[in-house]
């Protein structure tokens, strides 16, 4: 057995046995290599072995500790947490919308209508396409051409296939350090490396997409969120956007440009694919803006791309439903996606509001809010989700397991984390999912923990 497990299995047994207990700070590893005779290579590995068991967790500048909770059975935000307060996964309905929903369908009650949705689609194959294509990608004055637009199952499914057409098997994406975990997931299933790309209070760095293209290899293409990043809820500027559309041209790359949460920013610049047509593959979808039960993906794709991207759908089975597109596309002309899009703005400003209430007082500025011991949380007013930074001396792990206990499940920062990098010591909140009155609970309750400190709850 190597030496770096068998030290491995001594901390393992230590913390089996109750010597090292949930949340316990493991020694630097400078430390751990002297104590034991060992390179700091070697206790490196050890750490990493201890890491991929479960057993520890890195976060940045804090060091290393044993898990105060058991590491999720899979990707982060991808199925119900199960807790009695969920503000981990994101699902907006605001009040009347099935109603709204219900009497767009009519019209599918038809026999005529409904046989023809019923019959298999490809990616562009469907008669509702133009209208699908214009009112579902349009914003910020630009607008695609339909002939160049796609369609897929849902967004995700969008996502997968823009990878899987421009990325191959063992290629690199680069992402944002912090990014969304189903692009995690996606790259994974596919082979993909991810490269993390630095960040700033604007979004991604294009001097660091760049030098992440000279320093670490040949870059394939890169995921970006330009408007309301998840989970930072920035929104980058045009001027950013500018320069981040020289570098695509420079370094000859295609971006693939997630969309899906733009619609609660009307007042956003105009999308990346407006200033970078060939260099840009815009993503969006309509769970987040309808229901995940009865949605659809939609690409807009540049003509070079276009071909390459409806086979990688096909490929992957990742087309969409006739059912689901025509449901859409009546309810894009008859004016109801439109109305539960004001709604969701209305009712995400309400909820950041609460958010901004129930830890901070009132946020002192908009996009950030400092509260008396909670630590500084970032947010746009019409968001659904915000970025927590919390008050030392908290962990991320610590204080997701401390709001388990209280029945709120919410995400630790590790979840978006892109590289090998350790975890920071935030959590993303969602506001979507529970009433407002439970929300408004839910987060008081989790700013009293955050004021409380680690040492004032039970670990384990």
């Amino acid at each position: 057995m190597d030496d770096y497990r068998r030290l491995a299995d001594g901390v393992a047994a230590d913390i089996a046995a109750g010597r090292l207990r949930p949340g316990d700070r493991l020694p630097p590893l400078r430390a751990f290599a002297r104590r034991h005779g060992i390179a700091g290579s070697t206790a490196a590995r050890v750490y990493g072995e201890l890491n991929r068991r479960g057993l520890a967790v890195g976060e940045v500048g804090r060091g290393t500790f044993v898990r105060a909770s058991a590491p999720a059975a899979g990707p982060a935000l991808t199925e119900p947490a199960g807790a009695g307060v969920d503000l981990e996964l994101n699902y907006p309905v605001v009040p009347g919308q099935a109603g709204r929903l219900a009497a767009g369908l009519g019209r599918l009650l038809r026999p005529d209508v409904l046989e023809a949705a019923l019959r298999p689609v490809g990616p562009a194959a469907t008669p509702a396409a133009p209208g699908l294509a214009d009112a579902g990608l349009a914003r910020s004055g630009w607008r695609p051409d339909p002939a160049r637009v796609l369609f897929a199952g849902n967004g995700r499914q969008a996502m997968a296939g823009a990878v899987s057409a421009l990325v191959p098997t063992g290629g690199r994406l680069a992402v944002e350090e912090l990014t969304y975990p189903v692009i995690k997931a996606i790259a994974s299933r596919l082979g993909v490396t991810l490269v993390p790309v630095a960040m700033d209070a604007h979004g991604l760095r294009p001097d660091a997409l760049a030098e992440a293209a000279r320093r670490r290899g040949p870059l394939h293409a890169v995921y970006v969120q330009p408007t309301l990043h998840n989970p930072c809820g920035t929104t980058m500027p045009p001027e950013r956007r500018a320069a981040l559309a020289a570098v695509l041209e420079d370094l000859g790359l295609t971006a693939i440009e997630d969309a899906v949460w733009g619609f609660l920013a009307e007042d956003a610049p105009p999308p990346l694919a407006a200033l970078a047509p060939d260099r840009t593959v815009l993503v969006d979808g309509l769970s987040k803006r309808l229901s995940p039960g009865l949605t659809a993906g939609l690409a807009a794709v540049p003509p070079a791309l276009f071909d390459r991207l409806s086979t990688a759908l096909r490929a992957g089975s990742w087309t969409p439903t006739g059912y689901a597109l025509e449901a859409a596309a009546g309810w894009l002309a008859d004016g109801t996606v439109s109305a539960i899009e004001e709604a969701k703005r209305e009712d995400a400003a309400a909820r950041r509001a609460i958010a901004a209430a129930a830890l901070a007082g009132e946020a002192p500025g908009e996009g950030s809010g400092e509260g008396s011991g909670t630590g500084t949380f970032r947010a746009v007013p019409r968001s659904y989700f915000f970025w927590w930074e919390l008050p030392a001396p908290w962990r991320a792990e610590t204080f997701v397991a401390a709001a388990a206990r209280r029945g709120i499940a919410v995400t630790p920062g590790a979840a978006f984390v892109a590289g090998p990098g350790g975890a920071p010591g935030a959590v993303r909140v969602g506001l979507a999912s529970p009433p407002p009155d439970v929300l408004a609970r839910a987060l008081g309750v989790l700013a009293r923990i955050a004021r409380g400190g680690p040492d004032d709850t039970a670990i384990g």
